[in-house]
């Protein structure tokens, strides 16, 4: 294997190495949003997008490049080396080999930096919305306690602070109305984005099916040709 193709295959076992970290629950969506918002990754936030069009358009170019392997070695093994000596044929077949395995290579790496670009936006936006919910939960805790409070002592005030009083508490409950409905947005958004990811993984799973029937065509009809 050339030093360029050693270096995708690198490239994609690393990349099957993140994906298992991001979908298994190895770290929490609270650590992950603490390393994606470290200093080192928010260095790297204002480039990411090159960076990541960078690596797309390299990878397309090499799965472009395999492809055009495969289809010279097939036509190659289908109409020059019908006849041909045995060690020729042998050494077609050994080059189409290897174009097939550069397809699959850049393929999956194509395809994997894709599935990981996703999933880093979601587990960002999952862990977000799992901090506001937490932050609005205690809010509404400690606004339902400063009520509660305000309440008790409703009893032992005088007549003449009755009216702020009852103002203060209307106040206050109009505030945890008003904390509750966005807790339960938050909420509500925070089982969405779970929802999503999961839709995602099954994405992924049924894409990985599919790619797997047309690897198992390909070359059956690589075998086909050879006989």
């Amino acid at each position: 294997m050339s030093l360029h193709w050693t270096l995708i295959a690198g490239f994609l076992y690393i990349e099957i190495v993140i994906v298992l970290l991001l979908v298994l629950p190895v770290f929490s969506p609270q650590r992950w949003n603490r390393i994606l918002n470290s200093n080192f990754m928010k260095a790297l936030k204002s480039q990411a997008s090159y960076y990541f069009m960078f690596v797309f358009v390299v990878l397309l170019i090499f799965l472009l490049d395999a492809v055009r392997e495969m289809r010279k070695y097939s036509n190659a093994d289908t109409h020059e080396h019908q006849h041909s000596h045995l060690d020729a044929e042998m050494q077609a077949n050994m080059r189409l080999f290897r174009a097939q395995r550069n397809f699959y290579i850049s393929g999956f790496t194509l395809f994997l930096s894709l599935v990981i670009r996703r999933l880093l936006i979601l587990v960002s936006q999952q862990a977000q919305l799992i901090a506001q919910s937490e932050a609005a939960m205690k809010q509404a805790k400690g606004a339902n306690a400063a009520a509660r409070s305000f309440m008790n002592q409703k009893g032992s005030e005088s007549e003449a602070k009755d009216g702020a009083t009852d103002e203060k508490v209307k106040n206050l409950k109009e505030k945890i109305t008003a904390l509750e409905k966005e807790l339960a947005t938050v909420v509500n958004d925070r089982d969405a984005v779970k929802s999503q990811a999961a839709s995602v993984t099954k994405e992924y799973d049924r894409l990985l099916e599919e790619h797997r029937k047309v690897q198992e065509s390909i070359s059956a009809s690589g075998d086909k040709k050879r006989e």
